[in-house]
C-alpha cells in the first residue's frame, strides 16, 4: 500500500494479534460459559447451535479473521495505491451489501424449512428444540448484512497496518450475549431450565448474538474514516478493476469455504438424531477455537500479507522459506496442545463448563467430543495456512476444487463414523478430511512451485509429532497421579491438577525442542527471553 505507515516487524504483527486476540478469545469462553451454565446441552442450546449454524456460517465466512473476504480484500487492497482504496471499499460494500439483504430475508421467510433440511432429526427427536431453532433463525438472519460489512472493513484495517481492532472486536458480540443472559438470569432467576422458559431464553440468546454482530460492525467505522479507507457510501462503479480483482478471488474462495461449510451442515444433520450432540459439538468447539483462534491469527494474519508480497517467480525461493517457517510455527503449537487436550479433556470440561445446569454427565458427553478434536488439529491450521498460500499466488480454484472433492468424503465418514463412534465420529471425519486436503493441496503446491522439500518439512513434523507423543504420555501419567492424590472433585481442586499437568507436559516437549535444535522453537526462546531482558 502506497504512502502508508512504515510495515510493522513480524514479530510486532505477531505480539499485538496474539494480545488482542486472548482478549476476544477470554470473552468468548466466559460467554459460552454463560451458555452453559443457563441450558446446558438441552433444547435450548441445541436449537441455538442449528439455528447459528447459517448465520454464523456467513459471519465466520464473510466477516471472520482470516476468511475469504479478509483475505481477497488483503490481498489486493495490499497491492494499491492508497488514494484508490476508499472508492474501492465503497463500491465493493455497496455490492455486497444488495447481495447480503437479498439472503437475509430470504432466511427470514424460509426459516422453517432451512431448519429442516438442516436439523431434520429435530422434527422426530425434539420438537421443542425445533420450534426455538425456527424463531432464532429469523432473529440473526440480519448478520448476514453485517457479516460482509466486518469483513471488508478488517481485510481493508489489516492491510493499512492496523490489526489491534479486527483481533479483538469479536469481544463486543461475547459481551452483548453475556449481558443479555445476564438480564436475562436477573429476571427469571433459575427458572432458564424450566420448559416454559425455553422460547423466552432462545429468543435473548439470539437477539443477543444479532446485536453483538451490529456492535461489531459499529467499531470499525471510525478507524476506517479516520484512515480515509471508506464511509457509509453508496457507489456503483463495480466495473472498476479494483473490484474484478477482488472478486476473482473472493468468488471461488467463498465457495470454496462454503464447500467446506457443507461439511458443518452434513455433521449437524447427523447429531439431529442424537439429542444433546449438537451442543456437545457447540461447547467442545469452542475450547478448541479458543487457543486455536489465537495461534491461528497469530500465524496467518502476519504471514498472509507477505505470502502476497512474493507472490512473483522471482520471489518463489523466499516464499518457500516462509511456507516452512509457518508450517514449522503450526507444528511446534499444535501438536503439544492437541495431545494436552486428548490428554486432560474431562478436567478441562469440569473446569470450564461444570457449574449450574451442567453436570457431570454432560462433562462426559462433551469430553468424547473434545478428544477427537485434539487428535486433528495441526493438520486443521495446517490446512489453513496452505490455502492463505494459493489465495496469495492468486489461485483460489485450486481449494475450491479439493473442497467438493472432501464433501462426498465427509458424508461417507459421516455414515460410517457415527455408527462406530458415535457424536466423536463427527468429529474424526472432519479430521480425516483435513488430512486428505493438506496432502493434495502440499503435492499441487510442489508442481505450481516447481518444487518443495516437502521431505525435509514431514521430517521435522513427524519428529515434533512422535515428542508430543512423548510429552502426552508424561502429561496423562502426571494426572492420573495428581488424581490418586487429591481425588477429582472441586474446581480449585481440578485447576491446580491441570496447570501442573499441562506445566510438565509442556515442560517436555519444549526442551526436547532444544535439544533436536529445532531454529524456530531456538528463535522463538530467544525474542522471548530478548523482550524480557529488555524489561
Amino acid at each position: 500500500m502506497s504512502d502508508a505507515k512504515p510495515a510493522r516487524s513480524l514479530a510486532n504483527i505477531a505480539t499485538i494479534v496474539a494480545a488482542a486476540t486472548l482478549i476476544s478469545k477470554v470473552f468468548g469462553l466466559v460467554r459460552q460459559q454463560a451458555i452453559a451454565a443457563a441450558f446446558a446441552v438441552g433444547p435450548v442450546a441445541d436449537a441455538y447451535n442449528f439455528a447459528y449454524v447459517i448465520p454464523g456460517f456467513l459471519f465466520v465466512l464473510l466477516g471472520g479473521i482470516n476468511g475469504p473476504f479478509h483475505s481477497a480484500i488483503v490481498s489486493v487492497v495490499a497491492k494499491r495505491d492508497r488514494e484508490e482504496i476508499g472508492p474501492l471499499v465503497e463500491t465493493i460494500s455497496t455490492l455486497v451489501t444488495a447481495i447480503l439483504l437479498l439472503v437475509a430475508i430470504a432466511m427470514v421467510v424460509f426459516a422453517a424449512p432451512i431448519i429442516d433440511f438442516v436439523a431434520q432429526g429435530l422434527s422426530d427427536t425434539d420438537p421443542t428444540a425445533r420450534a426455538i431453532a425456527i424463531r432464532q433463525l429469523q432473529i440473526m438472519a440480519p448478520m448476514a448484512v453485517f457479516a460482509g460489512l466486518i469483513g471488508i472493513g478488517f481485510g481493508t484495517l489489516n492491510a493499512d497496518d492496523q490489526y489491534w481492532l479486527p483481533s479483538v472486536s469479536p469481544m463486543f458480540s461475547s459481551v452483548a450475549v453475556i449481558v443479555g443472559l445476564g438480564l436475562l438470569y436477573a429476571a427469571i432467576g433459575s427458572d432458564m431450565t424450566q420448559p416454559s422458559y425455553f422460547m423466552l431464553g432462545g429468543m435473548v440468546l439470539a437477539g443477543s448474538t444479532l446485536l453483538g454482530a451490529v456492535m461489531q460492525w459499529l467499531v470499525q467505522i471510525p478507524a476506517l474514516w479516520r484512515s480515509g479507507l471508506g464511509r457509509l457510501r453508496l457507489r456503483f462503479n463495480w466495473r472498476e478493476p479494483g473490484v474484478r480483482d477482488v472478486f476473482k478471488i473472493l468468488a471461488p474462495a467463498t465457495f470454496a469455504s462454503g464447500m467446506m461449510q457443507i461439511n458443518v451442515f452434513t455433521d449437524l444433520f447427523f447429531a439431529s438424531y442424537i439429542p444433546g450432540t449438537a451442543a456437545a459439538l457447540g461447547y467442545a468447539t469452542l475450547l478448541v477455537q479458543t487457543p486455536l483462534g489465537i495461534i491461528s491469527n497469530v500465524i496467518l494474519v502476519p504471514f498472509l500479507p507477505i505470502f502476497a508480497r512474493l507472490a512473483s517467480p522471482e520471489d518463489w525461493p523466499e516464499l518457500k522459506d516462509r511456507i516452512r517457517q509457518s508450517l514449522m510455527m503450526v507444528a511446534l503449537t499444535m501438536l503439544p496442545l492437541g495431545v494436552l487436550i486428548m490428554t486432560l479433556a474431562l478436567p478441562i470440561v469440569q473446569v470450564i463448563y461444570e457449574r449450574g445446569a451442567f453436570d457431570l454427565a454432560a462433562a462426559e458427553i462433551v469430553t468424547a467430543v473434545l478428544v477427537a478434536y485434539g487428535l486433528g488439529m495441526f493438520v486443521y491450521l495446517a490446512r489453513d495456512v496452505l490455502v492463505r498460500v494459493y489465495y496469495a499466488l492468486g489461485d483460489a480454484q485450486t481449494p475450491f476444487r479439493i473442497s467438493l472433492v472432501n464433501i462426498g468424503l465427509n458424508v461417507v465418514l459421516d455414515y460410517f463414523f457415527i455408527r462406530w463412534f458415535g457424536a466423536p465420529g463427527l468429529v474424526l471425519a472432519t479430521v480425516g478430511v483435513n488430512i486428505t486436503s493438506t496432502i493434495a493441496m502440499v503435492v499441487i503446491l510442489h508442481r505450481k512451485l516447481n518444487g518443495l522439500p516437502w521431505l525435509d518439512w514431514g521430517r521435522s513434523i513427524f519428529v515434533l509429532t512422535l515428542l508430543s507423543g512423548v510429552a502426552g504420555l508424561v502429561t496423562y501419567g502426571t494426572r492420573l497421579g495428581l488424581e490418586q492424590i487429591f481425588g477429582i472433585e472441586g474446581f480449585v481442586n481440578r485447576l491446580v491438577q491441570l496447570a501442573i499437568a499441562s506445566a510438565i507436559g509442556l515442560t517436555v516437549f519444549g526442551l526436547g525442542t532444544l535439544v533436536l535444535r529445532i531454529p524456530e522453537a531456538t528463535l522463538l526462546v530467544n525474542r522471548v527471553r530478548s523482550r524480557f531482558t529488555r524489561r
